[in-house]
């Protein structure tokens, strides 16, 4: 990337959620390389407004248009809703996406920031389990590549780098276990919301802090894997690194594994998305290993974490299983967080509802459709418990 190449205009979906906020951040620590051109978001309209005054973006997207009214006056455009998002995702001047909303009103974006041959910097789980298949096969068909900033696929796209891929004989993704790993049964079924929200590692929004504690979250980006770098379910595998210092490892047919460690720290995942194929000197952690002095595994406990054995079987069925998998949880994680469901009965729940689903081939069109039938179905199993 050389000067000439500066400021890069980002487009950020998803601005006051935790990727957003650290996105906002890597921006600022990367001085005059980046200019935030777009900002949206679904109706912090607080923070929504902080970032406007700070940053100045030509557009801004809020979520409701209840809320468009609640918005800081100022020169730019303002939109609402996934119309919105979709306008600024194949804006003519912005140059770069990032993906950091959350649930699948973003997909028309993503897919109209593929075809404007947009480079796309993507957070967005749902979007990639959901339709990881339409997604990906019109990302190829445009040749446009989708930068990863999970930190797990993130690892694993810098350990493919110069390598090929028939060459791989495992993807290897790292979990901490989450806080209950050490855990036994008994103890598991009574966790409360305060406990799960404490996550052991790293510092996140309480859903996805929830689906890390049922390590259903890992199986997510099982299946996120499989699209992001075309391999087959039998060559990924889940297991648990406590420290999170190791972030993914890929290991090749001769034997080799390529491991790539760092500072639990998101924003170094988020920084080499935006300024990929270049390294920029950092401002964030470096990792001492020295200080770190070990580094453990174990494999996962599937009896005590069935999520994860639930969610990667729910991609390997394919079809519209894992938009039941994806609603499923969302609903299941927020009854356990307003105390209405126990913390078991997330996977008790969600293997239900999955063993009653019927698939179909995935389509834009029904995806509504199939999440309308879990909503129904996973609220007449809740209330006839």
């Amino acid at each position: 990337m050389s000067d000439a190449d500066f400021p890069t205009k980002v487009a950020v979906l998803g601005s006051t959620g935790s990727v957003g906020r650290q996105t906002l951040g890597v921006v600022r620590s990367l001085s005059g390389q980046f200019e935030i051109y777009a900002l949206a978001a679904n109706q912090n309209v607080d923070l929504l407004n902080q970032q406007i005054e700070i940053f100045k973006p030509q557009l801004v997207v809020i979520g409701k248009q209840q809320l468009k009214g609640k918005i800081t006056k100022g020169r730019f455009k303002l939109l609402t809703g996934a119309g919105g998002l979709e306008e600024i995702a194949g804006d003519d001047k912005v140059d770069l996406v990032v993906f950091a909303t959350t649930g699948m009103v973003a997909l028309p974006a993503l897919l109209a920031a593929i075809k404007a041959k947009k480079k796309i910097a993507i957070a967005n789980k749902e979007v990639l389990v959901i339709a990881g298949g339409l997604v990906t096969k019109l990302s190829r068909e445009n040749k446009v590549d989708l930068r990863p900033v999970d930190s797990e696929h993130c690892a694993i796209w810098q350990c493919l780098a110069g390598e090929k891929l028939n060459q791989v004989n495992k993807l290897i993704l790292t979990a901490s276990g989450g806080p209950f790993r050490g855990w036994d049964l008994k103890r598991i079924k009574n966790v409360t919301p305060a406990q799960a929200l404490k996550h052991p590692t790293w510092s996140m929004g309480a859903k996805i802090t929830i689906d890390s504690a049922t390590l259903l979250n890992k199986g997510l980006e099982v299946i996120e894997a499989h699209w992001l770098f075309n391999q087959p379910y039998e060559k990924i595998a889940a297991i648990i690194h406590p420290q999170s210092l190791i972030h993914s490892l890929v290991e090749f047919v001769d034997g080799s594994l390529k491991a790539q460690l760092a500072a639990p720290d998101m924003r170094l995942a988020i920084q080499y998305a935006l300024t990929y194929p270049q390294r920029q000197k950092t401002v964030f952690n470096f990792l001492d290993l020295v200080k770190s002095n070990h580094l453990d595994f174990y494999l996962p406990d599937i009896k005590k974490f069935p999520c994860l054995h639930l969610a990667v079987e729910a991609g390997k069925k394919g079809g519209t299983y894992p938009v039941v998998l994806v609603t499923a949880d969302e609903i299941l994680v927020e009854q356990f967080l307003k105390g209405k469901i126990s913390f078991w009965q997330i996977p008790v729940f969600l293997e239900k509802t999955l063993a009653k689903h019927q698939s179909a081939p995935l389509s834009l069109e029904n995806i509504s459709a199939v999440q309308a039938w879990t909503k129904e179905t996973l609220e007449n199993l809740i209330n006839r418990r």
